[in-house]
């Protein structure tokens, strides 16, 4: 079973020429099969957890380990992280001009397995695929999210992840911008993947309307660059009842 060690995290960005420390020290272990929910409010570092896990240069670690069935994480570049089972759907999924969908997730799905898969089971895996997702067998020829909607962006992160079955998969404010159709699809694509039992999912979210369909074993509150408090799903519903108030004190920027 595939175990994300998260030990003693810190995580510092340049702003404004001065170094900013963001996380402060975050601790979390996620297995196989397993859905953590990290909710907290605007600017507590929740983003920044996400993209420092799948590398993006922009966030400079100071101190602490992340390992992947104990191999070490942070010494691994963004496509040997893919490579190894992480997977990040974005907040803000960026458009890739000249590279259609098709040919993306194929590229995606060869560089995960090792080996490309074979064109006719492919082609008939993707459209299933699609069409559990509502989408338009169209938007496979079309480039990268170029013209699509917030909603279709969202789903084409969570086609992704059908498709490809990380070991670990982190969900950065997967809800966001969507409606409420399109939350329900998306989140049934979510749970698709997670009834697989073999995928351990980290959703980051400040809303806790997601989790209405995606129910989560464990939920973290995150303020200030550090888990404040941890519990099951009954942390979700104090949440929605009596808000973040209490846990902030001051804050950071993600």
């Amino acid at each position: 079973m595939a175990t994300l060690e998260i030990r003693d995290l810190h995580v510092s960005v340049e702003a404004d020429n001065a170094t900013k420390e963001i996380l402060k020290g975050v601790d979390l272990t996620v297995k196989q099969g397993e859905t953590h929910a990290i909710m907290g409010p605007n600017g507590s570092g929740k983003s920044t957890l996400a993209y420092s896990l799948a590398g993006h240069p922009k966030y400079t670690i100071t101190g602490g380990t992340v390992t992947l069935d104990g191999e070490d994480v942070l010494e691994m570049s963004v496509d040997e992280r893919a490579r190894a089972g992480v997977f990040l759907a974005m907040q803000y999924p960026v458009e890739i001009p000249g590279v259609s969908v098709s040919n993306f997730l194929r590229t995606s799905a060869t560089a995960v397995r090792g080996e490309a898969p074979k064109l006719r089971t492919w082609v008939k895996e993707v459209k299933e695929a699609m069409e559990r997702l509502n989408m338009d067998p169209a938007f496979a020829e079309r480039n990268v999210n170029e013209g699509f909607s917030g909603g279709e962006k969202k789903r084409h992160e969570i086609l992704q992840l059908e498709l490809l079955r990380p070991k670990i998969a982190i969900l950065d404010e997967t809800d966001s911008g969507l409606d409420v159709d399109a939350l329900r699809i998306v989140s049934e694509g979510v749970n698709r993947v997670r009834e697989s039992g073999e995928v351990g999912t980290l959703l980051i979210t400040h809303y806790t309307r997601i989790l209405r369909y995606i129910k989560p074993d464990f939920v973290h509150v995150f303020s200030a660059g550090r888990i404040v408090e941890s519990g099951g799903p009954e942390l979700a519903d104090k949440l929605e009842n009596e808000g973040y108030e209490s846990y902030t004190k001051g804050g950071v920027s993600a």
